[in-house]
C-alpha cells in the first residue's frame, strides 16, 4: 500500500512538474504577451514623439536598435540585455513613472530574449494605415487640400488615404496616389513640378510626408515624423528641401534627397499649421494656433524673432509670389499681410511694425488664404458659404465667389491663366474667374458608387 502510495505520488509530482516545464517552455509571443507591457508601461515616454534616452518601444525593429545605451537586448541572452538589467532589482531605473513591472512579467521578457526575441507581428498590424487599393466613395469627400501644378497642367486633390490628380480642367482623373495617412492636410508642388510634397496623418497616432514622382506617378519616399498629424508642406526655391508643421507644435525641415529630418523646431507652444520659405530659401516662416508666425533660420533651426502682433490663432498663410510678404488667415476672421523679416522696430507705442495690411473682416474663421500668380490679388476663404477676393494694392474687393454649401479648405490659382479653384466641405471642386469671381466650371473629383467619376 505504501509503494503503491508512493508510486501514485511520484506520478503526480512528474505531471504536475511536467506541466510547468511545458508552460516554461511555451513560446513567448512579442505581438501577444510583450507588446502589452510595453504600451502599458514603456511607450508613454518612449515613442516617436518623445523618445526619452533616445528610445523608441513602438516596433520590435525600434526597440532591438535602442538608445543611446546600446541595444536594448541579446537574442538568446538576457542576462546581458540593457532591458532586463533596467526593469530588474529592488529599485529598477525603469518605468520612470508608475508601478515597476511585476515578476511575473520581467520573467516573461526573460523567456522571450532567451528563446530569441523573434518579431511575430502579423504584416497587417505592422503597418495599420496601408490600403490595399483605392477607396470607392459613397458620398463626396471633403476637400482639405488642392494645388494645380506649376505648368496648369494637373490638379492635386486631397482624398481619403490618397491624393486625386486630375487634369487642370477637371476632364480627367490621371492618376490616384494612394498612401498610408488616412486624413491628407496638404499638397504642394515643387517649382519645376516634378516632385509632389504631400502632409497629412491619423490624428494622435502617426503624422507623415509623403514625395511622389509626378511624372511617374509612383511614392518615392514615405517619411512618418510624429505620432500626429503633419500640416503645411512647403518647398524650398530649389526643391531640395521640405518644411512642415505638426500638431505636435513643431516645424521639421526634411531632406528630399534622402528623407532625413535636417532640423525640428520646438519654439511654438500649440500646433503649426503652415510653412513657407523666403524667396531666398534662407528663411522658414511658420504659422501656429498660437498666434505667433515664427521666423527661422534654415541653415541651423536658429530663432530670429515673431514676425508679428499676437492677435488671433493663425490657421492658413501663404507668401507674396514676388516678394517676402506673407498673408495669414485667422480663427476669428482677421486677414492681414506682414514683412518676413525681425520685428526689430517694435516700440511700445508700436509692437506691430512689420504689418503691411490689415483687410475687412470675415464673417467667419478663416481656413484658406492664396495670392494671384503676379501678387495683385489676394483670395480668403474659411467656415462661411463664400470666398472674397481683393486687391493688394488698397485692400479694396474685386469679387466674392458664391455656390458653395458649407466650409471652404483650399484654394489655388492657376499659373497661367486668370482662375481661381476651391474645395471644402462639400466635396466639389469649383473654378472661378479673377477677379470678378464668376463660376466658370465645378467637378466632383471622387470615384463615387455608381455614379461617373467627374460630374460637370
Amino acid at each position: 500500500m505504501i509503494s503503491m502510495f508512493r508510486i501514485n505520488l511520484y506520478v503526480f509530482v512528474a505531471v504536475l512538474f511536467g506541466i510547468s516545464l511545458r508552460a516554461e517552455e511555451k513560446p513567448v509571443s512579442y505581438y501577444n504577451d510583450v507588446v502589452p507591457i510595453l504600451k502599458r508601461s514603456c511607450t508613454g515616454c518612449h515613442h516617436p514623439g518623445k523618445l526619452k534616452g533616445e528610445l523608441d518601444l513602438t516596433t520590435h525593429a525600434a526597440f532591438k536598435k535602442g538608445g543611446k545605451h546600446g541595444p536594448a537586448f541579446k537574442e538568446g541572452d538576457p542576462k546581458s540585455s540593457n532591458v532586463i538589467e533596467e526593469v530588474s532589482g529592488k529599485e529598477p531605473s525603469m518605468p520612470k513613472e508608475g508601478d515597476p513591472l511585476s515578476t511575473a512579467e520581467i520573467a516573461l521578457l526573460e523567456r522571450w530574449i532567451a528563446q530569441g526575441a523573434t518579431d511575430d507581428t502579423p504584416a497587417e498590424k505592422k503597418n495599420p494605415f496601408k490600403i490595399a487599393e483605392a477607396p470607392i466613395y459613397s458620398a463626396p469627400g471633403v476637400i482639405s487640400a488642392m494645388a494645380y501644378s506649376p505648368d496648369g497642367e494637373l490638379m492635386a486633390i486631397s482624398g481619403y488615404h490618397e491624393v486625386l490628380l486630375y487634369k487642370s480642367d477637371g476632364s480627367d482623373l490621371v492618376a490616384r496616389l494612394l498612401g498610408d495617412s488616412p486624413r491628407v492636410e496638404s499638397v504642394a508642388f515643387s517649382k519645376d513640378g516634378k516632385l509632389l510634397a504631400v502632409s497629412g496623418g491619423a490624428p494622435a497616432l502617426m503624422g507623415e510626408i509623403q514625395i511622389w514622382d509626378v511624372q511617374k506617378k509612383t511614392l518615392i519616399r514615405a517619411i512618418q515624423l510624429s505620432t500626429d498629424s503633419i500640416y503645411g508642406a512647403s518647398f524650398s526655391p530649389e526643391g531640395d528641401r521640405i518644411a512642415c508643421g505638426g500638431a505636435d507644435k513643431s516645424v521639421r525641415l526634411i531632406n528630399v534627397a534622402d528623407g532625413k529630418e535636417l532640423f525640428k523646431f520646438d519654439n511654438h507652444s500649440d500646433w503649426v499649421f503652415g510653412t513657407t520659405f523666403t524667396l531666398d530659401g534662407k528663411r522658414v516662416l511658420s504659422g501656429s494656433r498660437d498666434r505667433a508666425m515664427k521666423l527661422i533660420s534654415a541653415a541651423n533651426a536658429q530663432f530670429i524673432d515673431d514676425i508679428n502682433k499676437l492677435l488671433e490663432n493663425v490657421i492658413c498663410i501663404a507668401r507674396h509670389p514676388k516678394e517676402d510678404i506673407i498673408a495669414y488667415g485667422g480663427e476669428q476672421g482677421g486677414v492681414r499681410t506682414y514683412k518676413m523679416q525681425e520685428n526689430q522696430g517694435r516700440t511700445a507705442a508700436n509692437n506691430d511694425v512689420n504689418l503691411v495690411r490689415e483687410y475687412e473682416r470675415q464673417p467667419a474663421a478663416v481656413h484658406s488664404i492664396c495670392y494671384s500668380p503676379d501678387g495683385a490679388l489676394l483670395a480668403v476663404g474659411g467656415s462661411s458659404d463664400e470666398i472674397r477676393i481683393y486687391k493688394t494694392l488698397d485692400g479694396s474687393r474685386t469679387g466674392t465667389c458664391k455656390g458653395f454649401t458649407g466650409a471652404i479648405f483650399s484654394l489655388t490659382p492657376h499659373p497661367t491663366k486668370p482662375l481661381l479653384a476651391a474645395g471644402g466641405f462639400d466635396g466639389k471642386v469649383r473654378v472661378y474667374t479673377l477677379p470678378t469671381g464668376q463660376e466658370t466650371n465645378s467637378f466632383l473629383p471622387f470615384p463615387i458608387k455608381n455614379k461617373p467619376v467627374a460630374s460637370r
